[in-house]
């Protein structure tokens, strides 16, 4: 916009370059949704290390394999994860703490036996009282104790909390707030509790429950409450998807992992497909009985067979687990070091923690399950144990699907992503020529970063990739209904899944 020139001098104005910085999304965020010993249900919290999974969701649990799943991401690093509980009638514990008038009523924060192993103390020893505050204001610390030794493993304090609902520090926003342990139930009372000591500190009177074992429909859960992997809703992004096990001897039915490719697929993310507890041989593994479990999509990938590693719960004696856990893990790991256009696989994709395999497959067996779209985990000698395959659930040889391979979909969608979220400043501007060179400008700096660092085929930007905006994608009919068309190719690297060495002997020369 040009300034008012009023006097005689030099004015400095600023122009706008038009470049906007187009910034890549993150490539192996994982959600994991299963069952868990406390938290909070159906909300995705982020954790970073199996540390902070402990302290929010309790740990590694017998009843549970989402625990287990967690701890084998990060142990094959891993670096962010959203957990998201989900219940099936479990039970909060619940206290009534006397007061001169009605109970103030608290209850554990989640569902879950844990919430039994809560105390809570009450002292009048708070600040200085107005009138009014006289028999409003307490303190009140809640205590939770390790059941095995009955030390205290938690403390929370809270000081000067109210009952008067229009306070400043009233105890149900300030439970809310600051509390990870505890919530107010219904209405304070309108005086404070009375006095408990440390050494009568309160029970619950009504104890919590872990509730039955979790079934389809608590991990399907429901789009318009946003409950089981809909709860993925309330996440900014996440790019890999893992549903362990219900139980020791329940598999994931087929509903469950079809739902959640579907929603993967709107999502931009992979779902990582645990091969069933009943695939116990190579010979299991045929095209009829991968569509008994899943219906094949390109936004998912399955791995065969499952993995051996020591318990922590069972004196470390080796148990069997589901493995995309793992293999999350592995491709988070190749991602940082590599790039997301590299294949999660080969020998530098080791599978940490793990002592063996369900099945160790042969060569033969390995050439039986690939080309019907399964990745293998295989056993060498040196590398130990590794993920040996990279094709999506379209990656069987008969579907001839440009996405059969894992990298290519995931770079496909790693693009979409980013592109998606950096040219949300195009919308409501003028679409003309201008716009159009912007747009071009923007896509094609994105892009040739990505063939910088070796991303697509070609020894020059022109073989690697195109971005297309003018009049020719956008007609004048376009412009009309307000539309804006950019196109976008790539040449994607594909991973060498098979190396043929030829191998010839070389006849001297007779001498005359």
């Amino acid at each position: 916009m040009p300034i008012p020139v009023t006097y005689p001098g030099v004015y400095i104005q600023e122009v706008a370059s038009g470049a906007r910085t187009i910034t890549g999304v993150a490539t192996s965020v994982t959600a994991f949704v299963g069952r868990a010993l406390r938290g909070p249900l159906d909300e995705p919290r982020r954790v970073q290390n199996f540390g902070e999974f402990e302290r929010h969701f309790g740990g590694l649990w017998r009843d549970s394999a989402l625990g287990y799943a967690v701890r084998q991401f990060f142990l094959n690093g891993g670096g962010d994860a959203l957990i998201v509980r989900v219940d099936n009638a479990g039970k909060k514990a619940s206290f009534d703490i006397e007061t001169n008038g009605d109970d103030l009523v608290l209850e554990a924060s989640s569902p879950g036996l844990w919430g039994n192993n809560l105390r809570v103390l009450v002292d009048h020893d708070t600040r200085p009282l107005d009138t009014d505050e006289a028999d409003q204001v307490f303190n009140l610390t809640i205590l939770e104790v390790d059941p095995a030794t009955a030390s205290v493993r938690n403390t929370e304090v809270l000081r000067n909390v109210s009952v008067a609902p229009g306070a400043t520090r009233y105890v149900g926003t300030i439970l809310e707030q600051e509390s990870n342990l505890l919530r107010l139930t219904g209405d304070a009372p309108t005086v404070r509790p009375t006095p408990i000591a440390a050494d009568t500190p309160a029970k619950p009177d009504t104890d919590g429950s872990d509730g039955s074992p979790i079934t389809f429909t608590d991990v399907e859960g429901s789009e318009t409450a946003k409950t089981g992997i809909w709860a993925l809703e309330k996440a900014d992004i996440f790019n890999l998807l893992c549903i362990p096990p219900f139980g020791a001897e329940t598999d994931v039915p087929k509903s469950t992992w079809d739902a959640a490719a579907a929603y993967c697929g709107s999502r931009r993310a992979i779902l990582l497909v645990d091969p069933p507890a009943s695939w116990d041989d190579a010979a299991d593994v045929t095209a009829s009985a991968i569509n008994t479990v899943v219906t094949r999509d390109q936004n998912a990938a399955i791995y065969f067979p499952r993995l051996l590693a020591p318990d922590p719960l069972q004196e470390n004696r080796l148990a069997e687990y589901a493995p995309s856990g793992a293999v999350a893990g592995v491709i988070a790991r190749t991602d940082s070091e590599r790039g997301i256009w590299k294949a999660p696989a080969g020998l530098d994709a080791a599978l940490r923690g793990v002592s063996g395999l369900t099945v160790r497959l042969t060569d033969g067996e390995n050439g039986n399950i690939n080309p019907q779209g399964v990745n293998a985990l295989r056993t060498f000698p040196t590398a130990g144990h590794v993920v040996w395959g990279a094709r999506t659930l379209r990656g069987a040889d008969q579907l001839a699907s440009e996405w059969k391979y894992l990298p290519v979909r995931r770079l496909a969608l790693f693009i979409e992503e980013s592109l998606y979220r950096g040219t949300q400043w195009v919308v409501f501007e003028p679409n003309d020529e201008p716009l159009w060179s912007q747009i071009r400008l923007n896509v094609g700096a994105f892009m040739q970063n990505l063939f910088r660092q070796g991303a697509f085929q070609g020894s020059s930007p022109r073989d690697a990739y195109f971005v297309k905006c003018d009049s020719e994608t956008t007609t004048q009919n376009d412009v009309d209904l307000g539309i804006v068309n950019v196109h976008v190719g790539f040449a994607p690297l594909k991973p060498a899944e098979f190396v043929v060495i030829q191998i010839q002997q070389i006849t001297g020369q007779v001498q005359a």
